[in-house]
């Protein structure tokens, strides 16, 4: 097979993850860059990645590459794609357009150039134009502008990959499932041990635990944008997408662990976990994190806990954390815990020692994952050890 160009998207922080999860499905010519990984490989390493990657967004096709110093150059590189050849007229589409530096007084503009240009080389090859949707397009274009480089693209996802296919009445997770799953992944947990979201919510986490400790694809529940392409191989995808399934396991290792302080948030998780068909694979319960009990010896411990700009009052959080850590110390020896937020006063309210501090980004929300190794003895830092970090 050709070898072809892609740039593969996440959230930013999980770049090493996602460069490792492309080597693992044949990609070659591996960099990485903010928010994203760049690779080349053929059509299987393509449909691979878009199917068992658990962080990435999008997986996107190179499809043109030239300097450009204004508009009519965004519109001669577009014009100049056989696109007839890519995919159906029948097929709407939808331009996406995403710049650093870019010398262009309107992006709006040259995302409209583009449009226009695919649109033009349509007419004149087919003698009609597809149809523009922004909201559910079949297609869709990238577009991605530097100083001085215009670079085009074919998504062949669809939608984001974040989007597994189980959801339906459930409601979208306030966490991104491919963030999520990054998040587990961090942790360096294996299906060998137990594990535990004791905030589980919507049950983001545990669903995204489970098809890791059971190996199922992320992506197997849903379809991606390359099948509506003219380069698709249906044989090829079939054997890929057979070969892929075939690895998952029936059964869990051990048992993973929810609980939610509310009731209407393990409705959620159960909603969520039973959409997913993994409501076998997950014990859930009604209790309080501060009075929760380890259901192990050892485990890992993830949680997505609340945080001032979550509660609209961070007052409440001033009684909560230190009463977290002081049940993490006195219950919990022998597990890793780990908490997602964006309140960088987290450690020094709850009191105890971070192992780690790892930088990532829900959407445009700098966060950190805190990482606490809970043992036996004093473990409380000075206050001036808390300050300097």
């Amino acid at each position: 097979m050709a070898l072809l160009h892609f740039f593969a998207t996440c959230p930013r922080g999980l770049e090493p993850l996602l460069a490792d999860e492309l080597a693992a499905v044949g990609a070659s010519d591996i960099a990485t860059t903010g928010g994203g990984v760049a690779f080349s490989g053929d059509w299987r390493a393509a449909y691979r990645a878009n199917l068992e990657s658990r962080v990435a967004t999008r997986v996107l096709w190179r499809i043109a590459q030239a300097d450009y110093r204004n508009e009519h150059d965004v519109y001669a590189l577009a014009r100049e794609v056989p696109w007839h050849t890519l995919f159906d007229v029948r097929h709407s589409i939808r331009v996406d357009l995403a710049a650093i530096r870019s010398p262009l007084r309107s992006l709006d503009f040259a995302t409209l150039r583009v449009k226009d240009a695919v649109c033009d080389r349509f007419r004149d090859e087919k003698g009609r134009r597809p149809d523009v949707d922004t909201r559910n397009p079949a297609v869709r274009v990238a577009v991605f502008l530097d100083e001085r480089r215009c670079t085009l693209y074919l998504d062949t996802s669809g939608e984001p990959l974040y989007k597994r296919g189980y959801r339906r009445d459930t409601g979208e997770a306030p966490l991104k499932e491919n963030l999520a799953a990054g998040i587990v992944m961090l942790t360096g947990w294996r299906a060998d041990l137990p594990f535990l979201d004791p905030m589980c919510g919507s049950g983001t986490l545990l669903v995204e635990a489970a098809q890791i400790a059971l190996g199922l694809a992320p992506g197997h529940r849903r379809r991606f944008g390359f099948e509506r392409l003219h380069t698709f191989d249906s044989v090829l995808w079939t054997a890929v997408r057979t070969e892929t399934l075939s690895r998952a396991r029936s059964e869990l290792p051990v048992p993973i662990y929810g609980a939610d302080l509310y009731g209407d948030a393990l409705k959620l998780a159960r909603a969520t976990l039973a959409a997913a068909e993994l409501d076998h694979a997950v014990q859930l319960k009604q209790a309080n994190v501060l009075e929760l009990p380890p259901p192990a010896a050892e485990g890992v411990m993830v949680a997505n806990p609340p945080y001032g700009k979550r509660l609209g009052e961070s007052a409440m959080l001033e009684d909560f954390y230190p009463r977290l850590g002081d049940a993490l110390k006195a219950r919990w020896a022998g597990w890793r815990c780990y908490f997602f937020s964006a309140d960088t006063q987290l450690p020094k309210r709850i009191g105890l020692k971070t192992s780690r501090r790892i930088p990532l980004y829900n959407g445009a929300l700098e966060c950190r994952l805190y990482e606490y190794r809970i043992v036996t003895g004093p473990m409380r830092r000075t206050a001036a050890a808390s300050e300097a970090k």
